[in-house]
């Protein structure tokens, strides 16, 4: 699976950076608190990858090392747009990226590089399974904003077509054998705990800095179902999740590439919208 670049821009309106999602502003921000942590993360996991990249010999991987910063690339770029909406509209994405990349200029400098790969392999497998929710669930986004839709389905199937490429250097450049496993597991535990906390807060300060939310009893009793209901994100990410603890696991021991078939014409439909609002704007 060969990962492409591809150098896209959405059409999103600033006036809806607030309240794109079709359930409201508490579902919004939930994606927006996900999108604060893209820039540095995208850049983390290139920078992962990129420690070991010389050590590679397999002419394929290096081929797909090479997609796979290509896209990380475009997905920062284009999160770094949609995050400065959030701060052009009162929102204090700028203070919460510079958190964020104080921290993990803080794992890079002092933490072996070997633990920012492990986790690097297990946000990227957090990505693939939250790439699979949206992608096999049209109703996640139901009647939302096209451009916003087709921006978070762009990242999804991009993190699709790349999910095995940093565990497959994982796999070639630490030595096999129990410590390597116990590094792997390990290092989702400590990932999927500070991860969530991240998450969380970032979610929360967003909502208390939008004060025009609105609708709190309402939006609060749709994000617990989005997130904890049967359908919900968490419920459908546990079997997933646990599955990365098989010794022999691997990212495409679940095979949906099928999926990927829907990119070229995604980014069609992406090319006409920013047509369309091209002219509306004019």
């Amino acid at each position: 699976m060969l990962p492409i670049r591809r150098d896209i821009r959405f059409a999103l309106p600033a006036e809806r950076i607030k309240d794109w999602h079709e359930q409201g502003p508490f579902i919004t921000h939930f994606f927006n608190a996900l999108s604060l942590l893209f820039p540095q993360g995208e850049l983390f996991f290139m920078d992962s990858v990129r420690h070991y990249r010389q050590r590679i010999d397999d002419p394929a991987l290096k081929q797909e090392i090479q997609g796979f910063i290509g896209q990380e690339a475009m997905h920062s770029r284009e999160h770094l747009a949609y995050n400065d909406l959030l701060q052009a509209a009162g929102l204090p994405a700028h203070r919460l990226d510079r958190r964020l990349k104080f921290f993990l200029d803080l794992q890079k400098k002092h933490l072996p590089p070997a633990f920012n790969l492990a986790v690097t392999i297990a946000l990227e497998h957090y990505t693939a399974m939250l790439a699979e929710i949206l992608l096999s669930d049209p109703s996640r986004f139901g009647d939302s904003h096209k451009g916003y839709q087709q921006m978070w389905y762009w990242h999804a199937l991009e993190e699709t077509e790349h999910k095995a490429v940093a565990f497959d250097v994982w796999n070639r450049v630490i030595k096999p054998g129990p410590l390597r496993y116990l590094l792997r597991t390990g290092s989702m535990l400590t990932t999927t705990l500070l991860f969530w906390l991240v998450v969380f807060d970032f979610h929360l300060r967003l909502l208390i800095a939008d004060r025009k939310a609105g609708g709190h009893v309402q939006g609060f009793w749709r994000m617990l179902k989005f997130l904890y209901g049967p359908k919900g994100v968490f419920p459908r990410m546990l079997r997933p999740w646990l599955h990365y603890f098989k010794p022999g696991f691997h990212p495409w021991d679940h095979d949906n590439r099928a999926r990927l078939a829907r990119i070229e014409g995604l980014v069609e439909e992406i090319e006409q919208t920013q047509r369309e609002y091209r002219s509306a704007q004019a």
